[in-house]
């Protein structure tokens, strides 16, 4: 495909604004930022300390002046100001590295299945004010779904579910649109703040945000400990029982305190949000048209985002679903490799992208 003169100077970028993790995608060169989405406010001056990396290592290090914060709350930009700053930076850093474009980038944003057109239009600024000069927005489930390699604009139905931090986005696509869809405020996100309740009310431990999702990447699982009924007959559960020390501050003494917890204790700890997630999986399933169950039988489920990497969730969601689930390769990626296929290939996916809210400008 030829590409436009002004291609030669500057970048596109498609950008993953997730609520854990923002990753950038530059367009002929791939991944070149992943980096959490924190940032570090001195709220005695409102200046920006850090951004990135380096803010999310002071989370719970800091002084009381100090806040890491989140600009983004389950996928939408809930500190505009914080956001634009944010990207700001990430945009400046690919020109301070290899990538030094002599006209501002144009970017393609994934965003939520299903937010309102103010939440739209706070993306669209965030990124234009930040240095984008123009601001095209995908949805999540869609653009996960182009990463994972399904054909989204065939006349046949594919199913996504993405689970990343805020947000977990179950859709059924087909032609290019969504036929039927979820999105759940239980996320990754949620299943840390599961652990760090049950911590509370079972071991009387206060437990810090990283230490709860180091306990869940590490052992955490969906169905160790489960009775056989409850993941089915049909599959085999995976029983590994692992365990690993949990370090927090007693609630009664208030002195540090270690425990051993095992994955049947995570899971007894999540299992109330590993429902949700299964049930409306299956709720989308079950208002499919039945000639795109049919297509979906054949190419399966495909897991996608962060939380697809929770050990034994492919199964739970196989057995009450009655159909094959496969993690997509590299689950973490799929969104902002997503938003990079549709710039490398922007005439044949163009139709995948929103309406924009600010203005008309269209890709040359």
């Amino acid at each position: 495909m030829k590409l436009p003169l002004l291609s030669v100077f500057t970048h596109d970028v498609g950008i993953d604004l997730g609520t854990a993790n923002t990753l950038v995608y530059v367009r002929g060169h791939g991944i070149i930022i992943n980096e959490p989405s924190v940032v570090a406010v001195d709220q005695r001056t409102r200046a920006i300390l850090a951004i990135g990396e380096e803010a999310k290592r002071m989370v719970g290090r800091t002084p009381s002046h100090i806040v890491a914060v989140r600009p983004l709350t389950e996928g939408v930009v809930s500190n505009f100001e914080v956001t634009e700053q944010m990207l700001r930076y990430f945009l400046d850093k690919l020109h301070r590295g290899a990538f030094k474009p002599l006209h501002r980038p144009r970017v393609v944003i994934g965003i939520p299945y299903g937010v309102t057109e103010v939440e739209r239009r706070a993306a669209e600024e965030a990124a234009q004010n930040a240095g984008a000069r123009e601001v095209y927005l995908i949805e999540e489930p869609m653009a996960a779904a182009i990463g994972a390699g399904l054909e989204v604009q065939e006349a046949k139905g594919v199913m996504i579910v993405d689970i990343g931090g805020g947000t977990t986005e179950v859709a059924v696509i087909s032609l290019g649109g969504i036929v039927a869809s979820r999105s759940l405020r239980v996320a990754g996100d949620k299943l840390n703040q599961d652990i760090i309740t049950y911590a509370r009310e079972r071991f009387n431990l206060l437990l810090g945000e990283r230490t709860a999702e180091e306990l869940k990447t590490s052992i955490g699982t969906a169905t160790a400990g489960l009775p056989v009924e409850a993941v089915g007959r049909s599959v085999v559960p995976n029983y590994d029982v692992l365990s690993m020390p949990m370090r927090g501050r007693d609630l009664v003494t208030g002195l540090p305190k270690e425990i051993i917890v095992t994955s049947e204790h995570l899971s007894e700890a999540m299992q109330k949000s590993i429902n949700v997630i299964v049930e409306q999986v299956k709720a989308t399933v079950e208002e499919t048209p039945p000639e795109l169950i049919a297509d979906i039988m054949d190419s399966g489920i495909v897991l996608a985002g962060g939380g697809a990497l929770l050990r034994g969730l492919d199964q739970r969601i196989a057995e009450v679903t009655q159909m094959p689930v496969r993690i997509a390769e590299d689950p973490l990626t799929t969104v902002v490799r997503g938003t990079g296929l549709v710039l490398e290939d922007l005439d044949r996916l163009r139709e995948v992208l929103l309406p924009r809210t600010l203005g008309r400008a269209e890709f040359s």
